[in-house]
């Protein structure tokens, strides 16, 4: 069996991106990075220049699934209506396409990743390199984070079409 999982990790400035193959019981990273956003430029710019880049990388990497991280930012309203419009447009790009987008809460990617909910950040990406055999750090901290997203759903995804079918 082999699953290509899109990863991403939502902003509007920063939008981080992972692609994880499960491939033979192994994890292997075929991609990671940002898709970054200038301040000054009009939102509606902003979010199309995500969309677009998102579908490429569907376009280019073919993913069985997209996994989005949920976005909890407590009392900040503002930061979050902008990752939700962030998240929007990625799982806009994955319906247009037909690919099943899950989504995964920071504490399920943690959990997944490192068996804690609470694990740091750079536990995450010490976690990440392991799991993906990397010779460094996944850096910046968006495409670690969307690389561990990428890892969390593609560790289920196995199981869960192997339920499917029993089903």
């Amino acid at each position: 069996m082999h699953v290509i999982v899109l990863g991403i990790d939502p902003g509007v400035a920063n939008t981080g991106y992972g692609v994880v193959a499960h491939h033979r019981g192994r994890l292997v990273a075929l991609d990671g990075g940002v898709i970054e956003t200038a301040p000054g430029q009009d939102a509606g710019a902003r979010l199309a220049a995500i969309h677009e880049r998102v579908g490429a990388l569907m376009d280019s990497y073919s993913p069985d699934a997209v996994a989005v991280e949920d976005v909890y930012f407590g009392e900040n309203a503002r930061s979050a209506f902008a990752v939700g419009q962030a998240r929007g447009v990625v799982i806009l790009a994955a319906g247009q396409r037909g690919v099943r987008c899950s989504s995964y809460t920071p504490q399920q990617v943690k959990a997944s990743v490192c068996g804690s909910g609470r694990a740091a950040k750079d536990q995450v990406q010490r976690m990440v390199q392991t799991l993906l055999m990397l010779s460094d750090l996944p850096k910046p901290d968006h495409a670690a984070d969307a690389l561990a997203v990428a890892i969390c759903h593609a560790n289920g995804a196995p199981m869960a079409a192997a339920l499917r079918a029993v089903s």
